[in-house]
C-alpha cells in the first residue's frame, strides 16, 4: 500500500510514530508538508498556496490513497480527482478558527478520523475515533530519584509537571499556577510547578518519571499525548475535562478530571499524597501498535469501497 501524506509539520513526533507504525504493516509513503514558521499566525497565505500546489502535484503520483493530517491540509486532498481521501482532525482544526475548512473537507472525504469521542459528537460527519498512539517502549516507569538527578530537580518535595510552553494561551498556564498555589497551602512539603519546553522528545520520559503529577489545565484539546505518556509512566494526571482525557483516565488511580478550580486543587493534593498511578495498563489501548492496526483497518475499508 502506498500513501501520500499531507501534514502541517513532518517533524512532529506523533507523526513519526504514525509512519513507523504503518511502515511495520507494509505501508510506503510520501510526505508533503507545509513550509514556513509553525503556528496559526506564522504561516503566510503564500506558504499555504505553495503547499496546495505541491500537494496537488504529488497526488498525481502512483498512490493508493491520500491521507490529509489536520484540517488545513484537507483542501488539496479533496480537490485532487485520482485517489480516495482519509482526513485526520486533531482538535484545534475542528474547534478553532479553521473549523469551516475542516467540516467542508470532512464532508468530501472517504473516511474521517478524530482524536476523541467529543470530537466525533461535534462533527456532523461519520468518523472513526483513533487517538495518536504512545510508544510504550520509550514511555515506561523508572526510578524517580534517578530521574530527578538526570533532569536536575531536587530529590525532596513535590514536583508538578506542566508539559507545555507557558505562553500558549490554550494551555492556560495561569490557571495551573493558581491550582498549584492553592495545593501548596494544603501540603507540608514544598510544591514546585515545572514547565518543559525545547526538550528532545526522547528526554520526556525522564521528566515524567521525575514528577509527582502531571497538571493539564487546557481550555480545549483533542487527545493530548502528554496525558497518555504520563499514564504509560504511571504518573498521576490531574486535568480539565477536555478531549478524551476523561475517557483515558477512567478507572486510573490516583488521577482526576474536573472543570472546577476546587476540583483540580483537590485532585492535585490527592495525587501528590497518593504516589504513583496504575495508568500503564490503561495506556496499552492507545499504544502506537494499536493505533497502527486501526489506521490500517480504515485504509483497507476505504480501498475496499472503491
Amino acid at each position: 500500500m502506498r500513501v501520500c501524506n499531507l501534514v502541517t509539520n513532518e517533524r512532529a513526533r506523533f507523526y513519526d510514530l504514525q509512519l513507523d507504525a504503518l511502515g511495520r504493516h507494509g505501508v510506503d509513503h510520501e510526505t508533503v508538508a507545509i513550509g514556513g514558521k509553525r503556528g496559526a499566525d506564522g504561516r503566510t497565505p503564500l506558504a499555504y498556496g505553495s503547499f496546495y500546489l505541491r500537494a496537488l502535484r504529488a497526488s498525481l503520483g502512483e498512490f493508493d490513497l491520500v491521507h490529509a493530517n489536520y484540517g488545513l491540509t484537507g483542501p488539496p486532498a479533496v480537490l485532487q480527482p485520482r485517489h480516495p481521501v482519509v482526513l485526520s482532525l486533531w482538535g484545534t482544526d475542528l474547534f478553532g478558527r479553521y473549523e469551516p475548512v475542516s467540516r467542508f473537507c470532512a464532508r468530501h472525504s472517504d473516511a474521517v478520523i478524530v482524536m476523541s469521542p467529543g470530537m466525533a459528537e461535534a462533527l456532523d460527519t461519520p468518523c472513526e475515533v483513533i487517538p495518536h498512539g504512545v510508544d510504550l517502549d520509550v514511555f515506561r516507569p523508572a526510578d524517580r530519584t534517578a530521574a530527578r538527578e538526570r533532569v536536575g530537580w531536587p530529590t525532596m518535595g513535590h514536583q508538578v509537571l506542566f508539559p507545555y510552553p507557558p505562553d500558549r494561551p490554550v494551555k492556560n498556564y495561569p490557571r495551573a499556577q493558581q491550582v498549584v498555589a492553592a495545593a501548596r497551602d494544603r501540603l507540608d512539603a514544598p510544591v514546585e510547578l515545572r514547565t518543559v519546553q525545547g526538550v528532545p522528545h526522547d528526554r520526556m520520559p525522564d521528566y515524567m518519571n521525575a514528577a509527582d503529577a502531571l497538571l493539564l489545565t487546557s481550555d480545549h484539546e483533542g487527545s493530548p499525548n502528554a496525558v497518555k505518556e504520563a499514564m504509560a509512566c504511571n504518573l498521576p494526571v490531574v486535568a480539565t475535562d477536555v478531549g478524551d482525557v476523561a475517557e483515558r483516565l477512567d478507572g486510573v488511580t490516583p488521577s482526576s478530571v474536573s472543570d472546577r478550580d476546587q476540583g483540580l486543587v483537590d485532585g492535585l493534593v490527592a495525587a501528590l499524597e497518593g504516589g504513583r498511578s496504575d495508568g500503564r495498563e490503561a495506556a496499552r489501548e492507545v499504544s502506537v501498535e494499536r493505533m497502527g492496526e486501526r489506521l490500517i483497518d480504515v485504509y483497507r475499508r476505504v480501498l475496499d469501497g472503491q
